[in-house]
């Protein structure tokens, strides 16, 4: 007597600041219906919870193989994103007609793919769904360039913009040392509260004493006349000096550096809006010390550019989709996806597992003190250890009339 085969329905979200290699996850989900018969459909979310709310919804079964494989050389968020915070108060009737829409639409498991705000989104329909009895499976799928969830050894999306911070802090410095004149290159890097990203600037010195030759975390106090102090001294014996700081560094008070130029608007999870602390740098380094001084926002192009993609990078993001797929095939609702290093092979590898996504949401994984040294303006090479494993090799996408080729769908208003 032959069994018969359930049909499962998977919906995927992608949320938060996007990735070079979120649509590589994407393109692991969407492989898994080769392994698991069940699968029946595979669909996405528009714009993520706040677009699929609103009934924006595709069938990703439509997409052909040559368009599922552009999906892992695509940057941005192929299905779009959102911040859209859910309510902390589970009695709110957006709970209920998510689920009546789930339903509706004959979902089975939910994977949502983001950072720390969209585990706590993952962590309350589970929840939910526990004390509701309803049996659809929800599952996180880590990412995010800051490589500051915790429970897992990196992030998918990290390896590439920390390849693309070092390769272009490195271009930079061979432009900033061409003339003899005296002068200084603020660098100013993504990084909220972990320094994770522009810690990366390490790897983009060529020898021990190489631009660039202060880099400022968030995880240590800024202080602006230590700073103007070392610029001072190191003005002395070097012509060209490079800085590099994360957007969110802040003085022993707590007060960000980006504030003292005057911003302070908030984001829908109460996020502070980063960026200026490199132009707050600038001024106070042309006022007090007079010499040519330039800052550079390296902004969204950190995350955005596929044509410096880490090719393990990219052959990770799509194994953790297929692991969240394995997982909720297992029935692990409000887990995630995370990635561990093993450490008793000669060579680079990574065992996939998960944990429960409340031990990741709203938490952050900090740059380890271990790691920064000199009064904090620089960082070991033991980070370098950790680093360089993640950025190895390269993931062109097709080339088209001299540019990359993409997978895109055409945006709508509203």
């Amino acid at each position: 007597m032959q069994t018969e085969t359930r049909h499962l329905n998977i919906l995927v979200g992608q949320s938060g600041g996007p990735t070079a290699v979120i649509n590589s996850t994407l393109y692991g989900i969407l492989k898994t219906r080769s392994v698991y018969p069940e699968i029946t459909g595979i669909y996405g979310m528009i714009n993520g919870i706040e677009g699929y709310l609103k009934g924006s919804m595709i069938d990703l079964s439509l997409l052909s193989q040559e368009e599922q494989e552009l999906l892992k050389t695509t940057p941005g968020a192929y299905l779009g994103s959102c911040r859209y915070k859910m309510p902390e108060d589970q009695t709110s009737p957006i709970y209920q007609k998510m689920f009546d829409r789930l339903t509706e639409d004959q979902i089975d498991i939910v994977l949502y793919i983001g950072g720390n705000d969209s585990m706590d989104t993952v962590a309350k329909l589970s929840d939910y769904a526990l004390k509701t009895g309803s049996s659809i499976c929800f599952v996180g799928i880590p990412k995010t360039i800051d490589n500051d969830l915790c429970e897992t050894d990196h992030t998918p999306g990290y390896g590439s913009a920390a390849k693309f911070v070092a390769s272009n802090v490195r271009q930079i410095v061979m432009d900033a040392e061409v003339y003899q004149t005296k002068a200084v290159t603020i660098v100013e890097i993504m990084g909220r509260n972990a320094g994770w990203l522009t810690a990366a600037a390490k790897a983009a010195r060529k020898y021990p004493e190489d631009n660039p030759v202060l880099i400022y975390l968030p995880e240590v106090n800024f202080y602006m006349d230590q700073m103007l102090n070392d610029v001072r001294e190191l003005l002395k014996t070097k012509n060209a000096i490079v800085i590099c700081i994360s957007e969110g560094i802040h003085d022993e008070h707590g007060t960000l550096i980006c504030e003292m130029g005057g911003r302070s608007a908030t984001d829908v999870f109460g996020h502070k809006l980063l960026a200026g602390a490199g132009k707050v740098l600038e001024n106070t380094i042309r006022q007090e010390l007079g010499v040519k001084v330039r800052s550079v926002e390296l902004n969204v192009t950190q995350r955005s550019s596929a044509v410096e993609a880490s090719f393990t990078d990219v052959m990770e993001a799509v194994a953790c989709g297929v692991k969240g797929v394995e997982l909720a095939m297992e029935g692990w609702s409000g887990f995630m996806v995370t990635m561990h290093r093993i450490e008793d092979k000669v060579l680079y590898d990574i065992d996939y597992r998960g944990t429960k996504v409340t031990n990741v949401s709203n938490e952050v994984k900090s740059f380890p003190e271990k790691w920064i040294t000199k009064g904090g303006t620089d960082i070991s090479d033991e980070f370098l250890s950790y680093l360089i494993p993640l950025i190895q090799g390269e993931s062109y996408p097709p080339m088209e009339n001299g540019l990359p080729r993409f997978i895109y769908r055409k945006q709508s208003i509203g």
